[in-house]
């Protein structure tokens, strides 16, 4: 067992190194604290995002009381590659980027069930260069990269054999920097300046699962979690400077000047979900899910925008999974999980009266590979986010998400003869 949490925390190691990758392409990760990233694996992803659907094999990362369903202990793992296409009224352009996605760790101690889990949380990652027009005589760059992790520590308890509650105390850290550099004609010097924001705090989030049959063969589910608003630290930093870039890129800084700012407290929104579902045990299942986050509250970093609103969120997800025969020692087809799903957006993002909204569909498949209960993971999805409208960018992307869950049994009892 000790050599087994060695390896854990080795891999959590690397999962926070790699913590300042870039997740995103994406020009609207710069408002507020980036894009939000989704919280769950691989199986979820193939259902849309639903987070409604919970077993005793697989770790539900979007409510903590599913940990108390576990009957065995479970690691999951998972990355994502997105190729990403932006348009505007003029021009197209596309990116790339591959990114792990979390780390986590499920144990059952009885009624009792624990949780271990890392992942980021929102994302940043920008590169835009204005088309100011023949007539101007400056040109502009903005860049943008970083972004908010979590390390969530969940604990649940099985109040009745078909009522589960749970909590997750998550910690927060990460930072986002913003970039701008003006250049001017007949100037031998840009003017460069960088916005820091580093944040660290706690926040927890409650969730609880109700089971219970319709029929012999028909089982209802009913989930809810709510995660309150939280405070979290934020110490900003400013640098004005003026540069001259080479012809490899690099920024030689002629004179750099720091601006003292004050430190601020960013505030996360709260958030609630609701979601339903019906099935037949190992066989197949059909759930929608509604989830509300209230970032009309949200408050921006050390400098403010124009022309933007942050009004309510909210997210509509439907999906689900088709077994054809989960035990069938003959057919190896038979014992592929087929799982499917959509979702539509409201990011409560609005720039220049135009709502950024978004929406995906998806399909997966989870692959027995080895041992029992352990299984390969490989969803698909495509989507939309944004309009050409107002001047903005519309964006299309399509996500390759692959993921791994293996089972063991960590606890078991001796027997002397």
């Amino acid at each position: 067992m000790i050599k087994r949490f060695v390896v854990i925390v080795a891999l959590l190691g690397i999962v926070l190194t790699a913590s300042a990758q870039e997740g995103t392409s994406s020009p609207y990760s710069f408002y507020g604290i980036g894009l939000t990233k989704f919280r769950g694996t691989a199986e979820q992803r193939g259902m849309a995002g639903l987070g409604a659907y919970s077993d005793s094999i697989h770790i539900n990362l979007q409510n903590p009381a599913s940990f108390a369903k576990l009957r065995l202990t479970a690691y999951s793992v998972g990355a994502s590659h997105q190729s990403l296409s932006l348009e505007d009224a003029n021009a197209s352009e596309s990116a790339s980027h591959t990114t792990f996605d979390y780390l986590a760790l499920g144990f059952p101690a009885g009624r009792l069930g624990f949780g271990l889990s890392v992942y980021p949380s929102t994302t940043v990652g920008y590169n835009i260069k204005p088309d100011n027009g023949e007539s101007l005589s400056s040109s502009d760059q903005f860049t943008g990269r970083g972004g908010l992790n979590k390390v969530a520590l969940s604990t649940a308890y099985k109040v009745t054999d078909n009522f589960n509650i749970g909590v997750d105390f998550q910690y927060n850290f990460g930072n986002i920097q913003n970039k701008s550099i003006r250049f001017q004609d007949d100037i031998q010097f840009g003017t460069r300046e960088i916005n820091r924001s580093d944040f660290l705090g706690f926040s927890f989030k409650v969730g609880a699962i109700y089971d219970t049959k319709l029929t012999e063969n028909l089982d209802l589910t009913a989930t809810a979690t709510y995660m309150p608003s939280t405070t979290i630290n934020v110490e900003n930093f400013r640098e004005l400077a003026t540069v001259i870039v080479g012809n490899s890129g690099q920024e030689l800084v002629a004179d750099r000047q720091d601006i003292e700012l004050e430190d601020s407290d960013f505030k996360n929104p709260s958030e609630i979900s609701l979601g339903l579902g019906i099935g037949k045990a190992n066989k197949w299942y059909a759930g929608l899910e509604y989830v509300n986050s209230q970032k009309s509250n949200f408050n921006n970093r050390s400098f403010n925008n124009e022309d933007v609103i942050f009004d309510d969120a909210s997210k509509f997800k439907v999906g689900g999974f088709y077994i054809p025969k989960y035990n069938d020692l003959t057919s190896y087809l038979n014992r592929i999980v087929y799982r499917f799903g959509a979702r539509y957006e409201e990011t409560g993002l609005n720039l220049r009266g135009e709502d950024i909204n978004e929406f995906g569909i998806s399909f997966g498949v989870g692959i027995p590979a080895g041992r029992l209960f352990t299984n390969a993971n490989l969803s698909f999805e495509y989507g939309q986010r944004g309009t050409t409208d107002a001047g903005l960018i519309k964006e299309s992307f399509y996500n390759i998400i692959i993921g791994l869950s293996l089972n063991d049994k960590w606890f078991e009892k001796t027997k002397f003869n």
